[in-house]
């Protein structure tokens, strides 16, 4: 298959793409009670040492090699670190300053750099009918992150400084994102390369945690153990290979989707267990950002 030509048409795209987005559109409740006694770089670290721990068992258990190569160790490097390091904590230390709402929002964004990395490097070209649906998604996200602004009890300091932080994280996550749909990395076997990002990943994250945090703190809540268990098995070592080979099916720019429709389902789950109110600019945005996706999403992408 040509990188990039698959469709969500295809049951092996859309049931991982389903599967992916509801895990991952639970994770900000999570992320959030992580927050506290133990620093978020430390917290980042232990998620990722049960992901790679999982992934390597995974990858052993399945046949594929470990053995990757001075090569696929490089790649390893170059997807891994902006991935699994870069990202998270950006993500998490944004968490600090503004609501999880806020930050699921403008990760939604992640479509955009995704679209133009893929473009740049990978010559993916985009249909009529993904742009105007991205655009409507777009829109669709605008008013979501409107809301959000409105509702933050955040000074305007700590929003913009969490914002910032956001999209930091979400350009680390693109460049590992296109990576993945890169010809070197799709004729790799993917548990072991997604292993080996993994626990280099993990490296750089204790390594800046105790740089700049010193040894390492744990926090021995019920809550916060089985969160760290969900984190690291579910939506690390489960949902990242769904991720990456979706990526590899139909390219960064339609997997990006998931990030769109994440924010959405976080806030359903917040009406559920935190009270959060829909208001009318709110139920317009989710709605804007599903009729986008229906529409970029209904046809197969053009292929380079």
């Amino acid at each position: 298959m040509t990188p990039g030509a698959g469709s969500f048409r295809d049951p092996k795209v859309l049931i991982p793409f389903i599967v992916l987005t509801f895990i991952w559109g639970s994770t900000w409740l999570v992320i959030r009670d992580q927050l506290g006694t133990v620093p978020a770089i430390w917290s980042v670290t232990y998620r990722f040492l049960i992901a790679a721990a999982a992934m390597f068992a995974y990858a052993k258990l399945s046949g594929a090699s470990l053995r990757i190569g001075a090569g696929g160790h490089k790649l390893a490097l170059l997807f891994g670190i902006p991935q699994f390091c870069l990202n998270f904590n950006f993500v998490y230390a944004a968490e600090h300053h503004v609501t999880s709402g806020l930050v699921a929002v403008v990760f939604a964004l992640l479509m955009v750099p995704n679209t133009t990395l893929g473009w740049l490097f990978l010559k993916h070209r985009i249909t009529r009918g993904f742009l105007i649906g991205s655009a409507i998604a777009v829109a669709g996200i605008a008013l979501l992150f409107v809301q959000e602004m409105r509702t933050s009890p955040a000074d305007p300091f700590e929003i913009w400084l969490g914002i910032g932080l956001t999209v930091c994280g979400v350009l680390s996550a693109s460049v590992s994102n296109v990576l993945q749909a890169s010809e070197r990395l799709r004729m790799r076997p993917m548990a072991s390369m997604i292993a080996w990002g993994m626990f280099y990943g993990m490296l750089a994250d204790g390594a800046l945690a105790l740089i700049t945090q010193g040894p390492p703190v744990i926090e021995y809540r019920a809550s916060y153990l089985a969160g760290l268990l969900y984190l690291g098995l579910f939506a690390s070592a489960l949902a990242f290979p769904l991720y990456f080979g979706i990526i590899r099916a139909v390219g960064p720019a339609k997997a990006a989707y998931n990030s769109l429709i994440v924010p959405i389902i976080a806030m359903g789950l917040s009406t559920i267990f935190e009270g959060y109110v829909w208001s009318p600019l709110a139920f317009g945005g989710g709605l804007l950002a599903l009729v986008g996706l229906f529409i970029a999403l209904r046809e197969r992408r053009a292929s380079a």
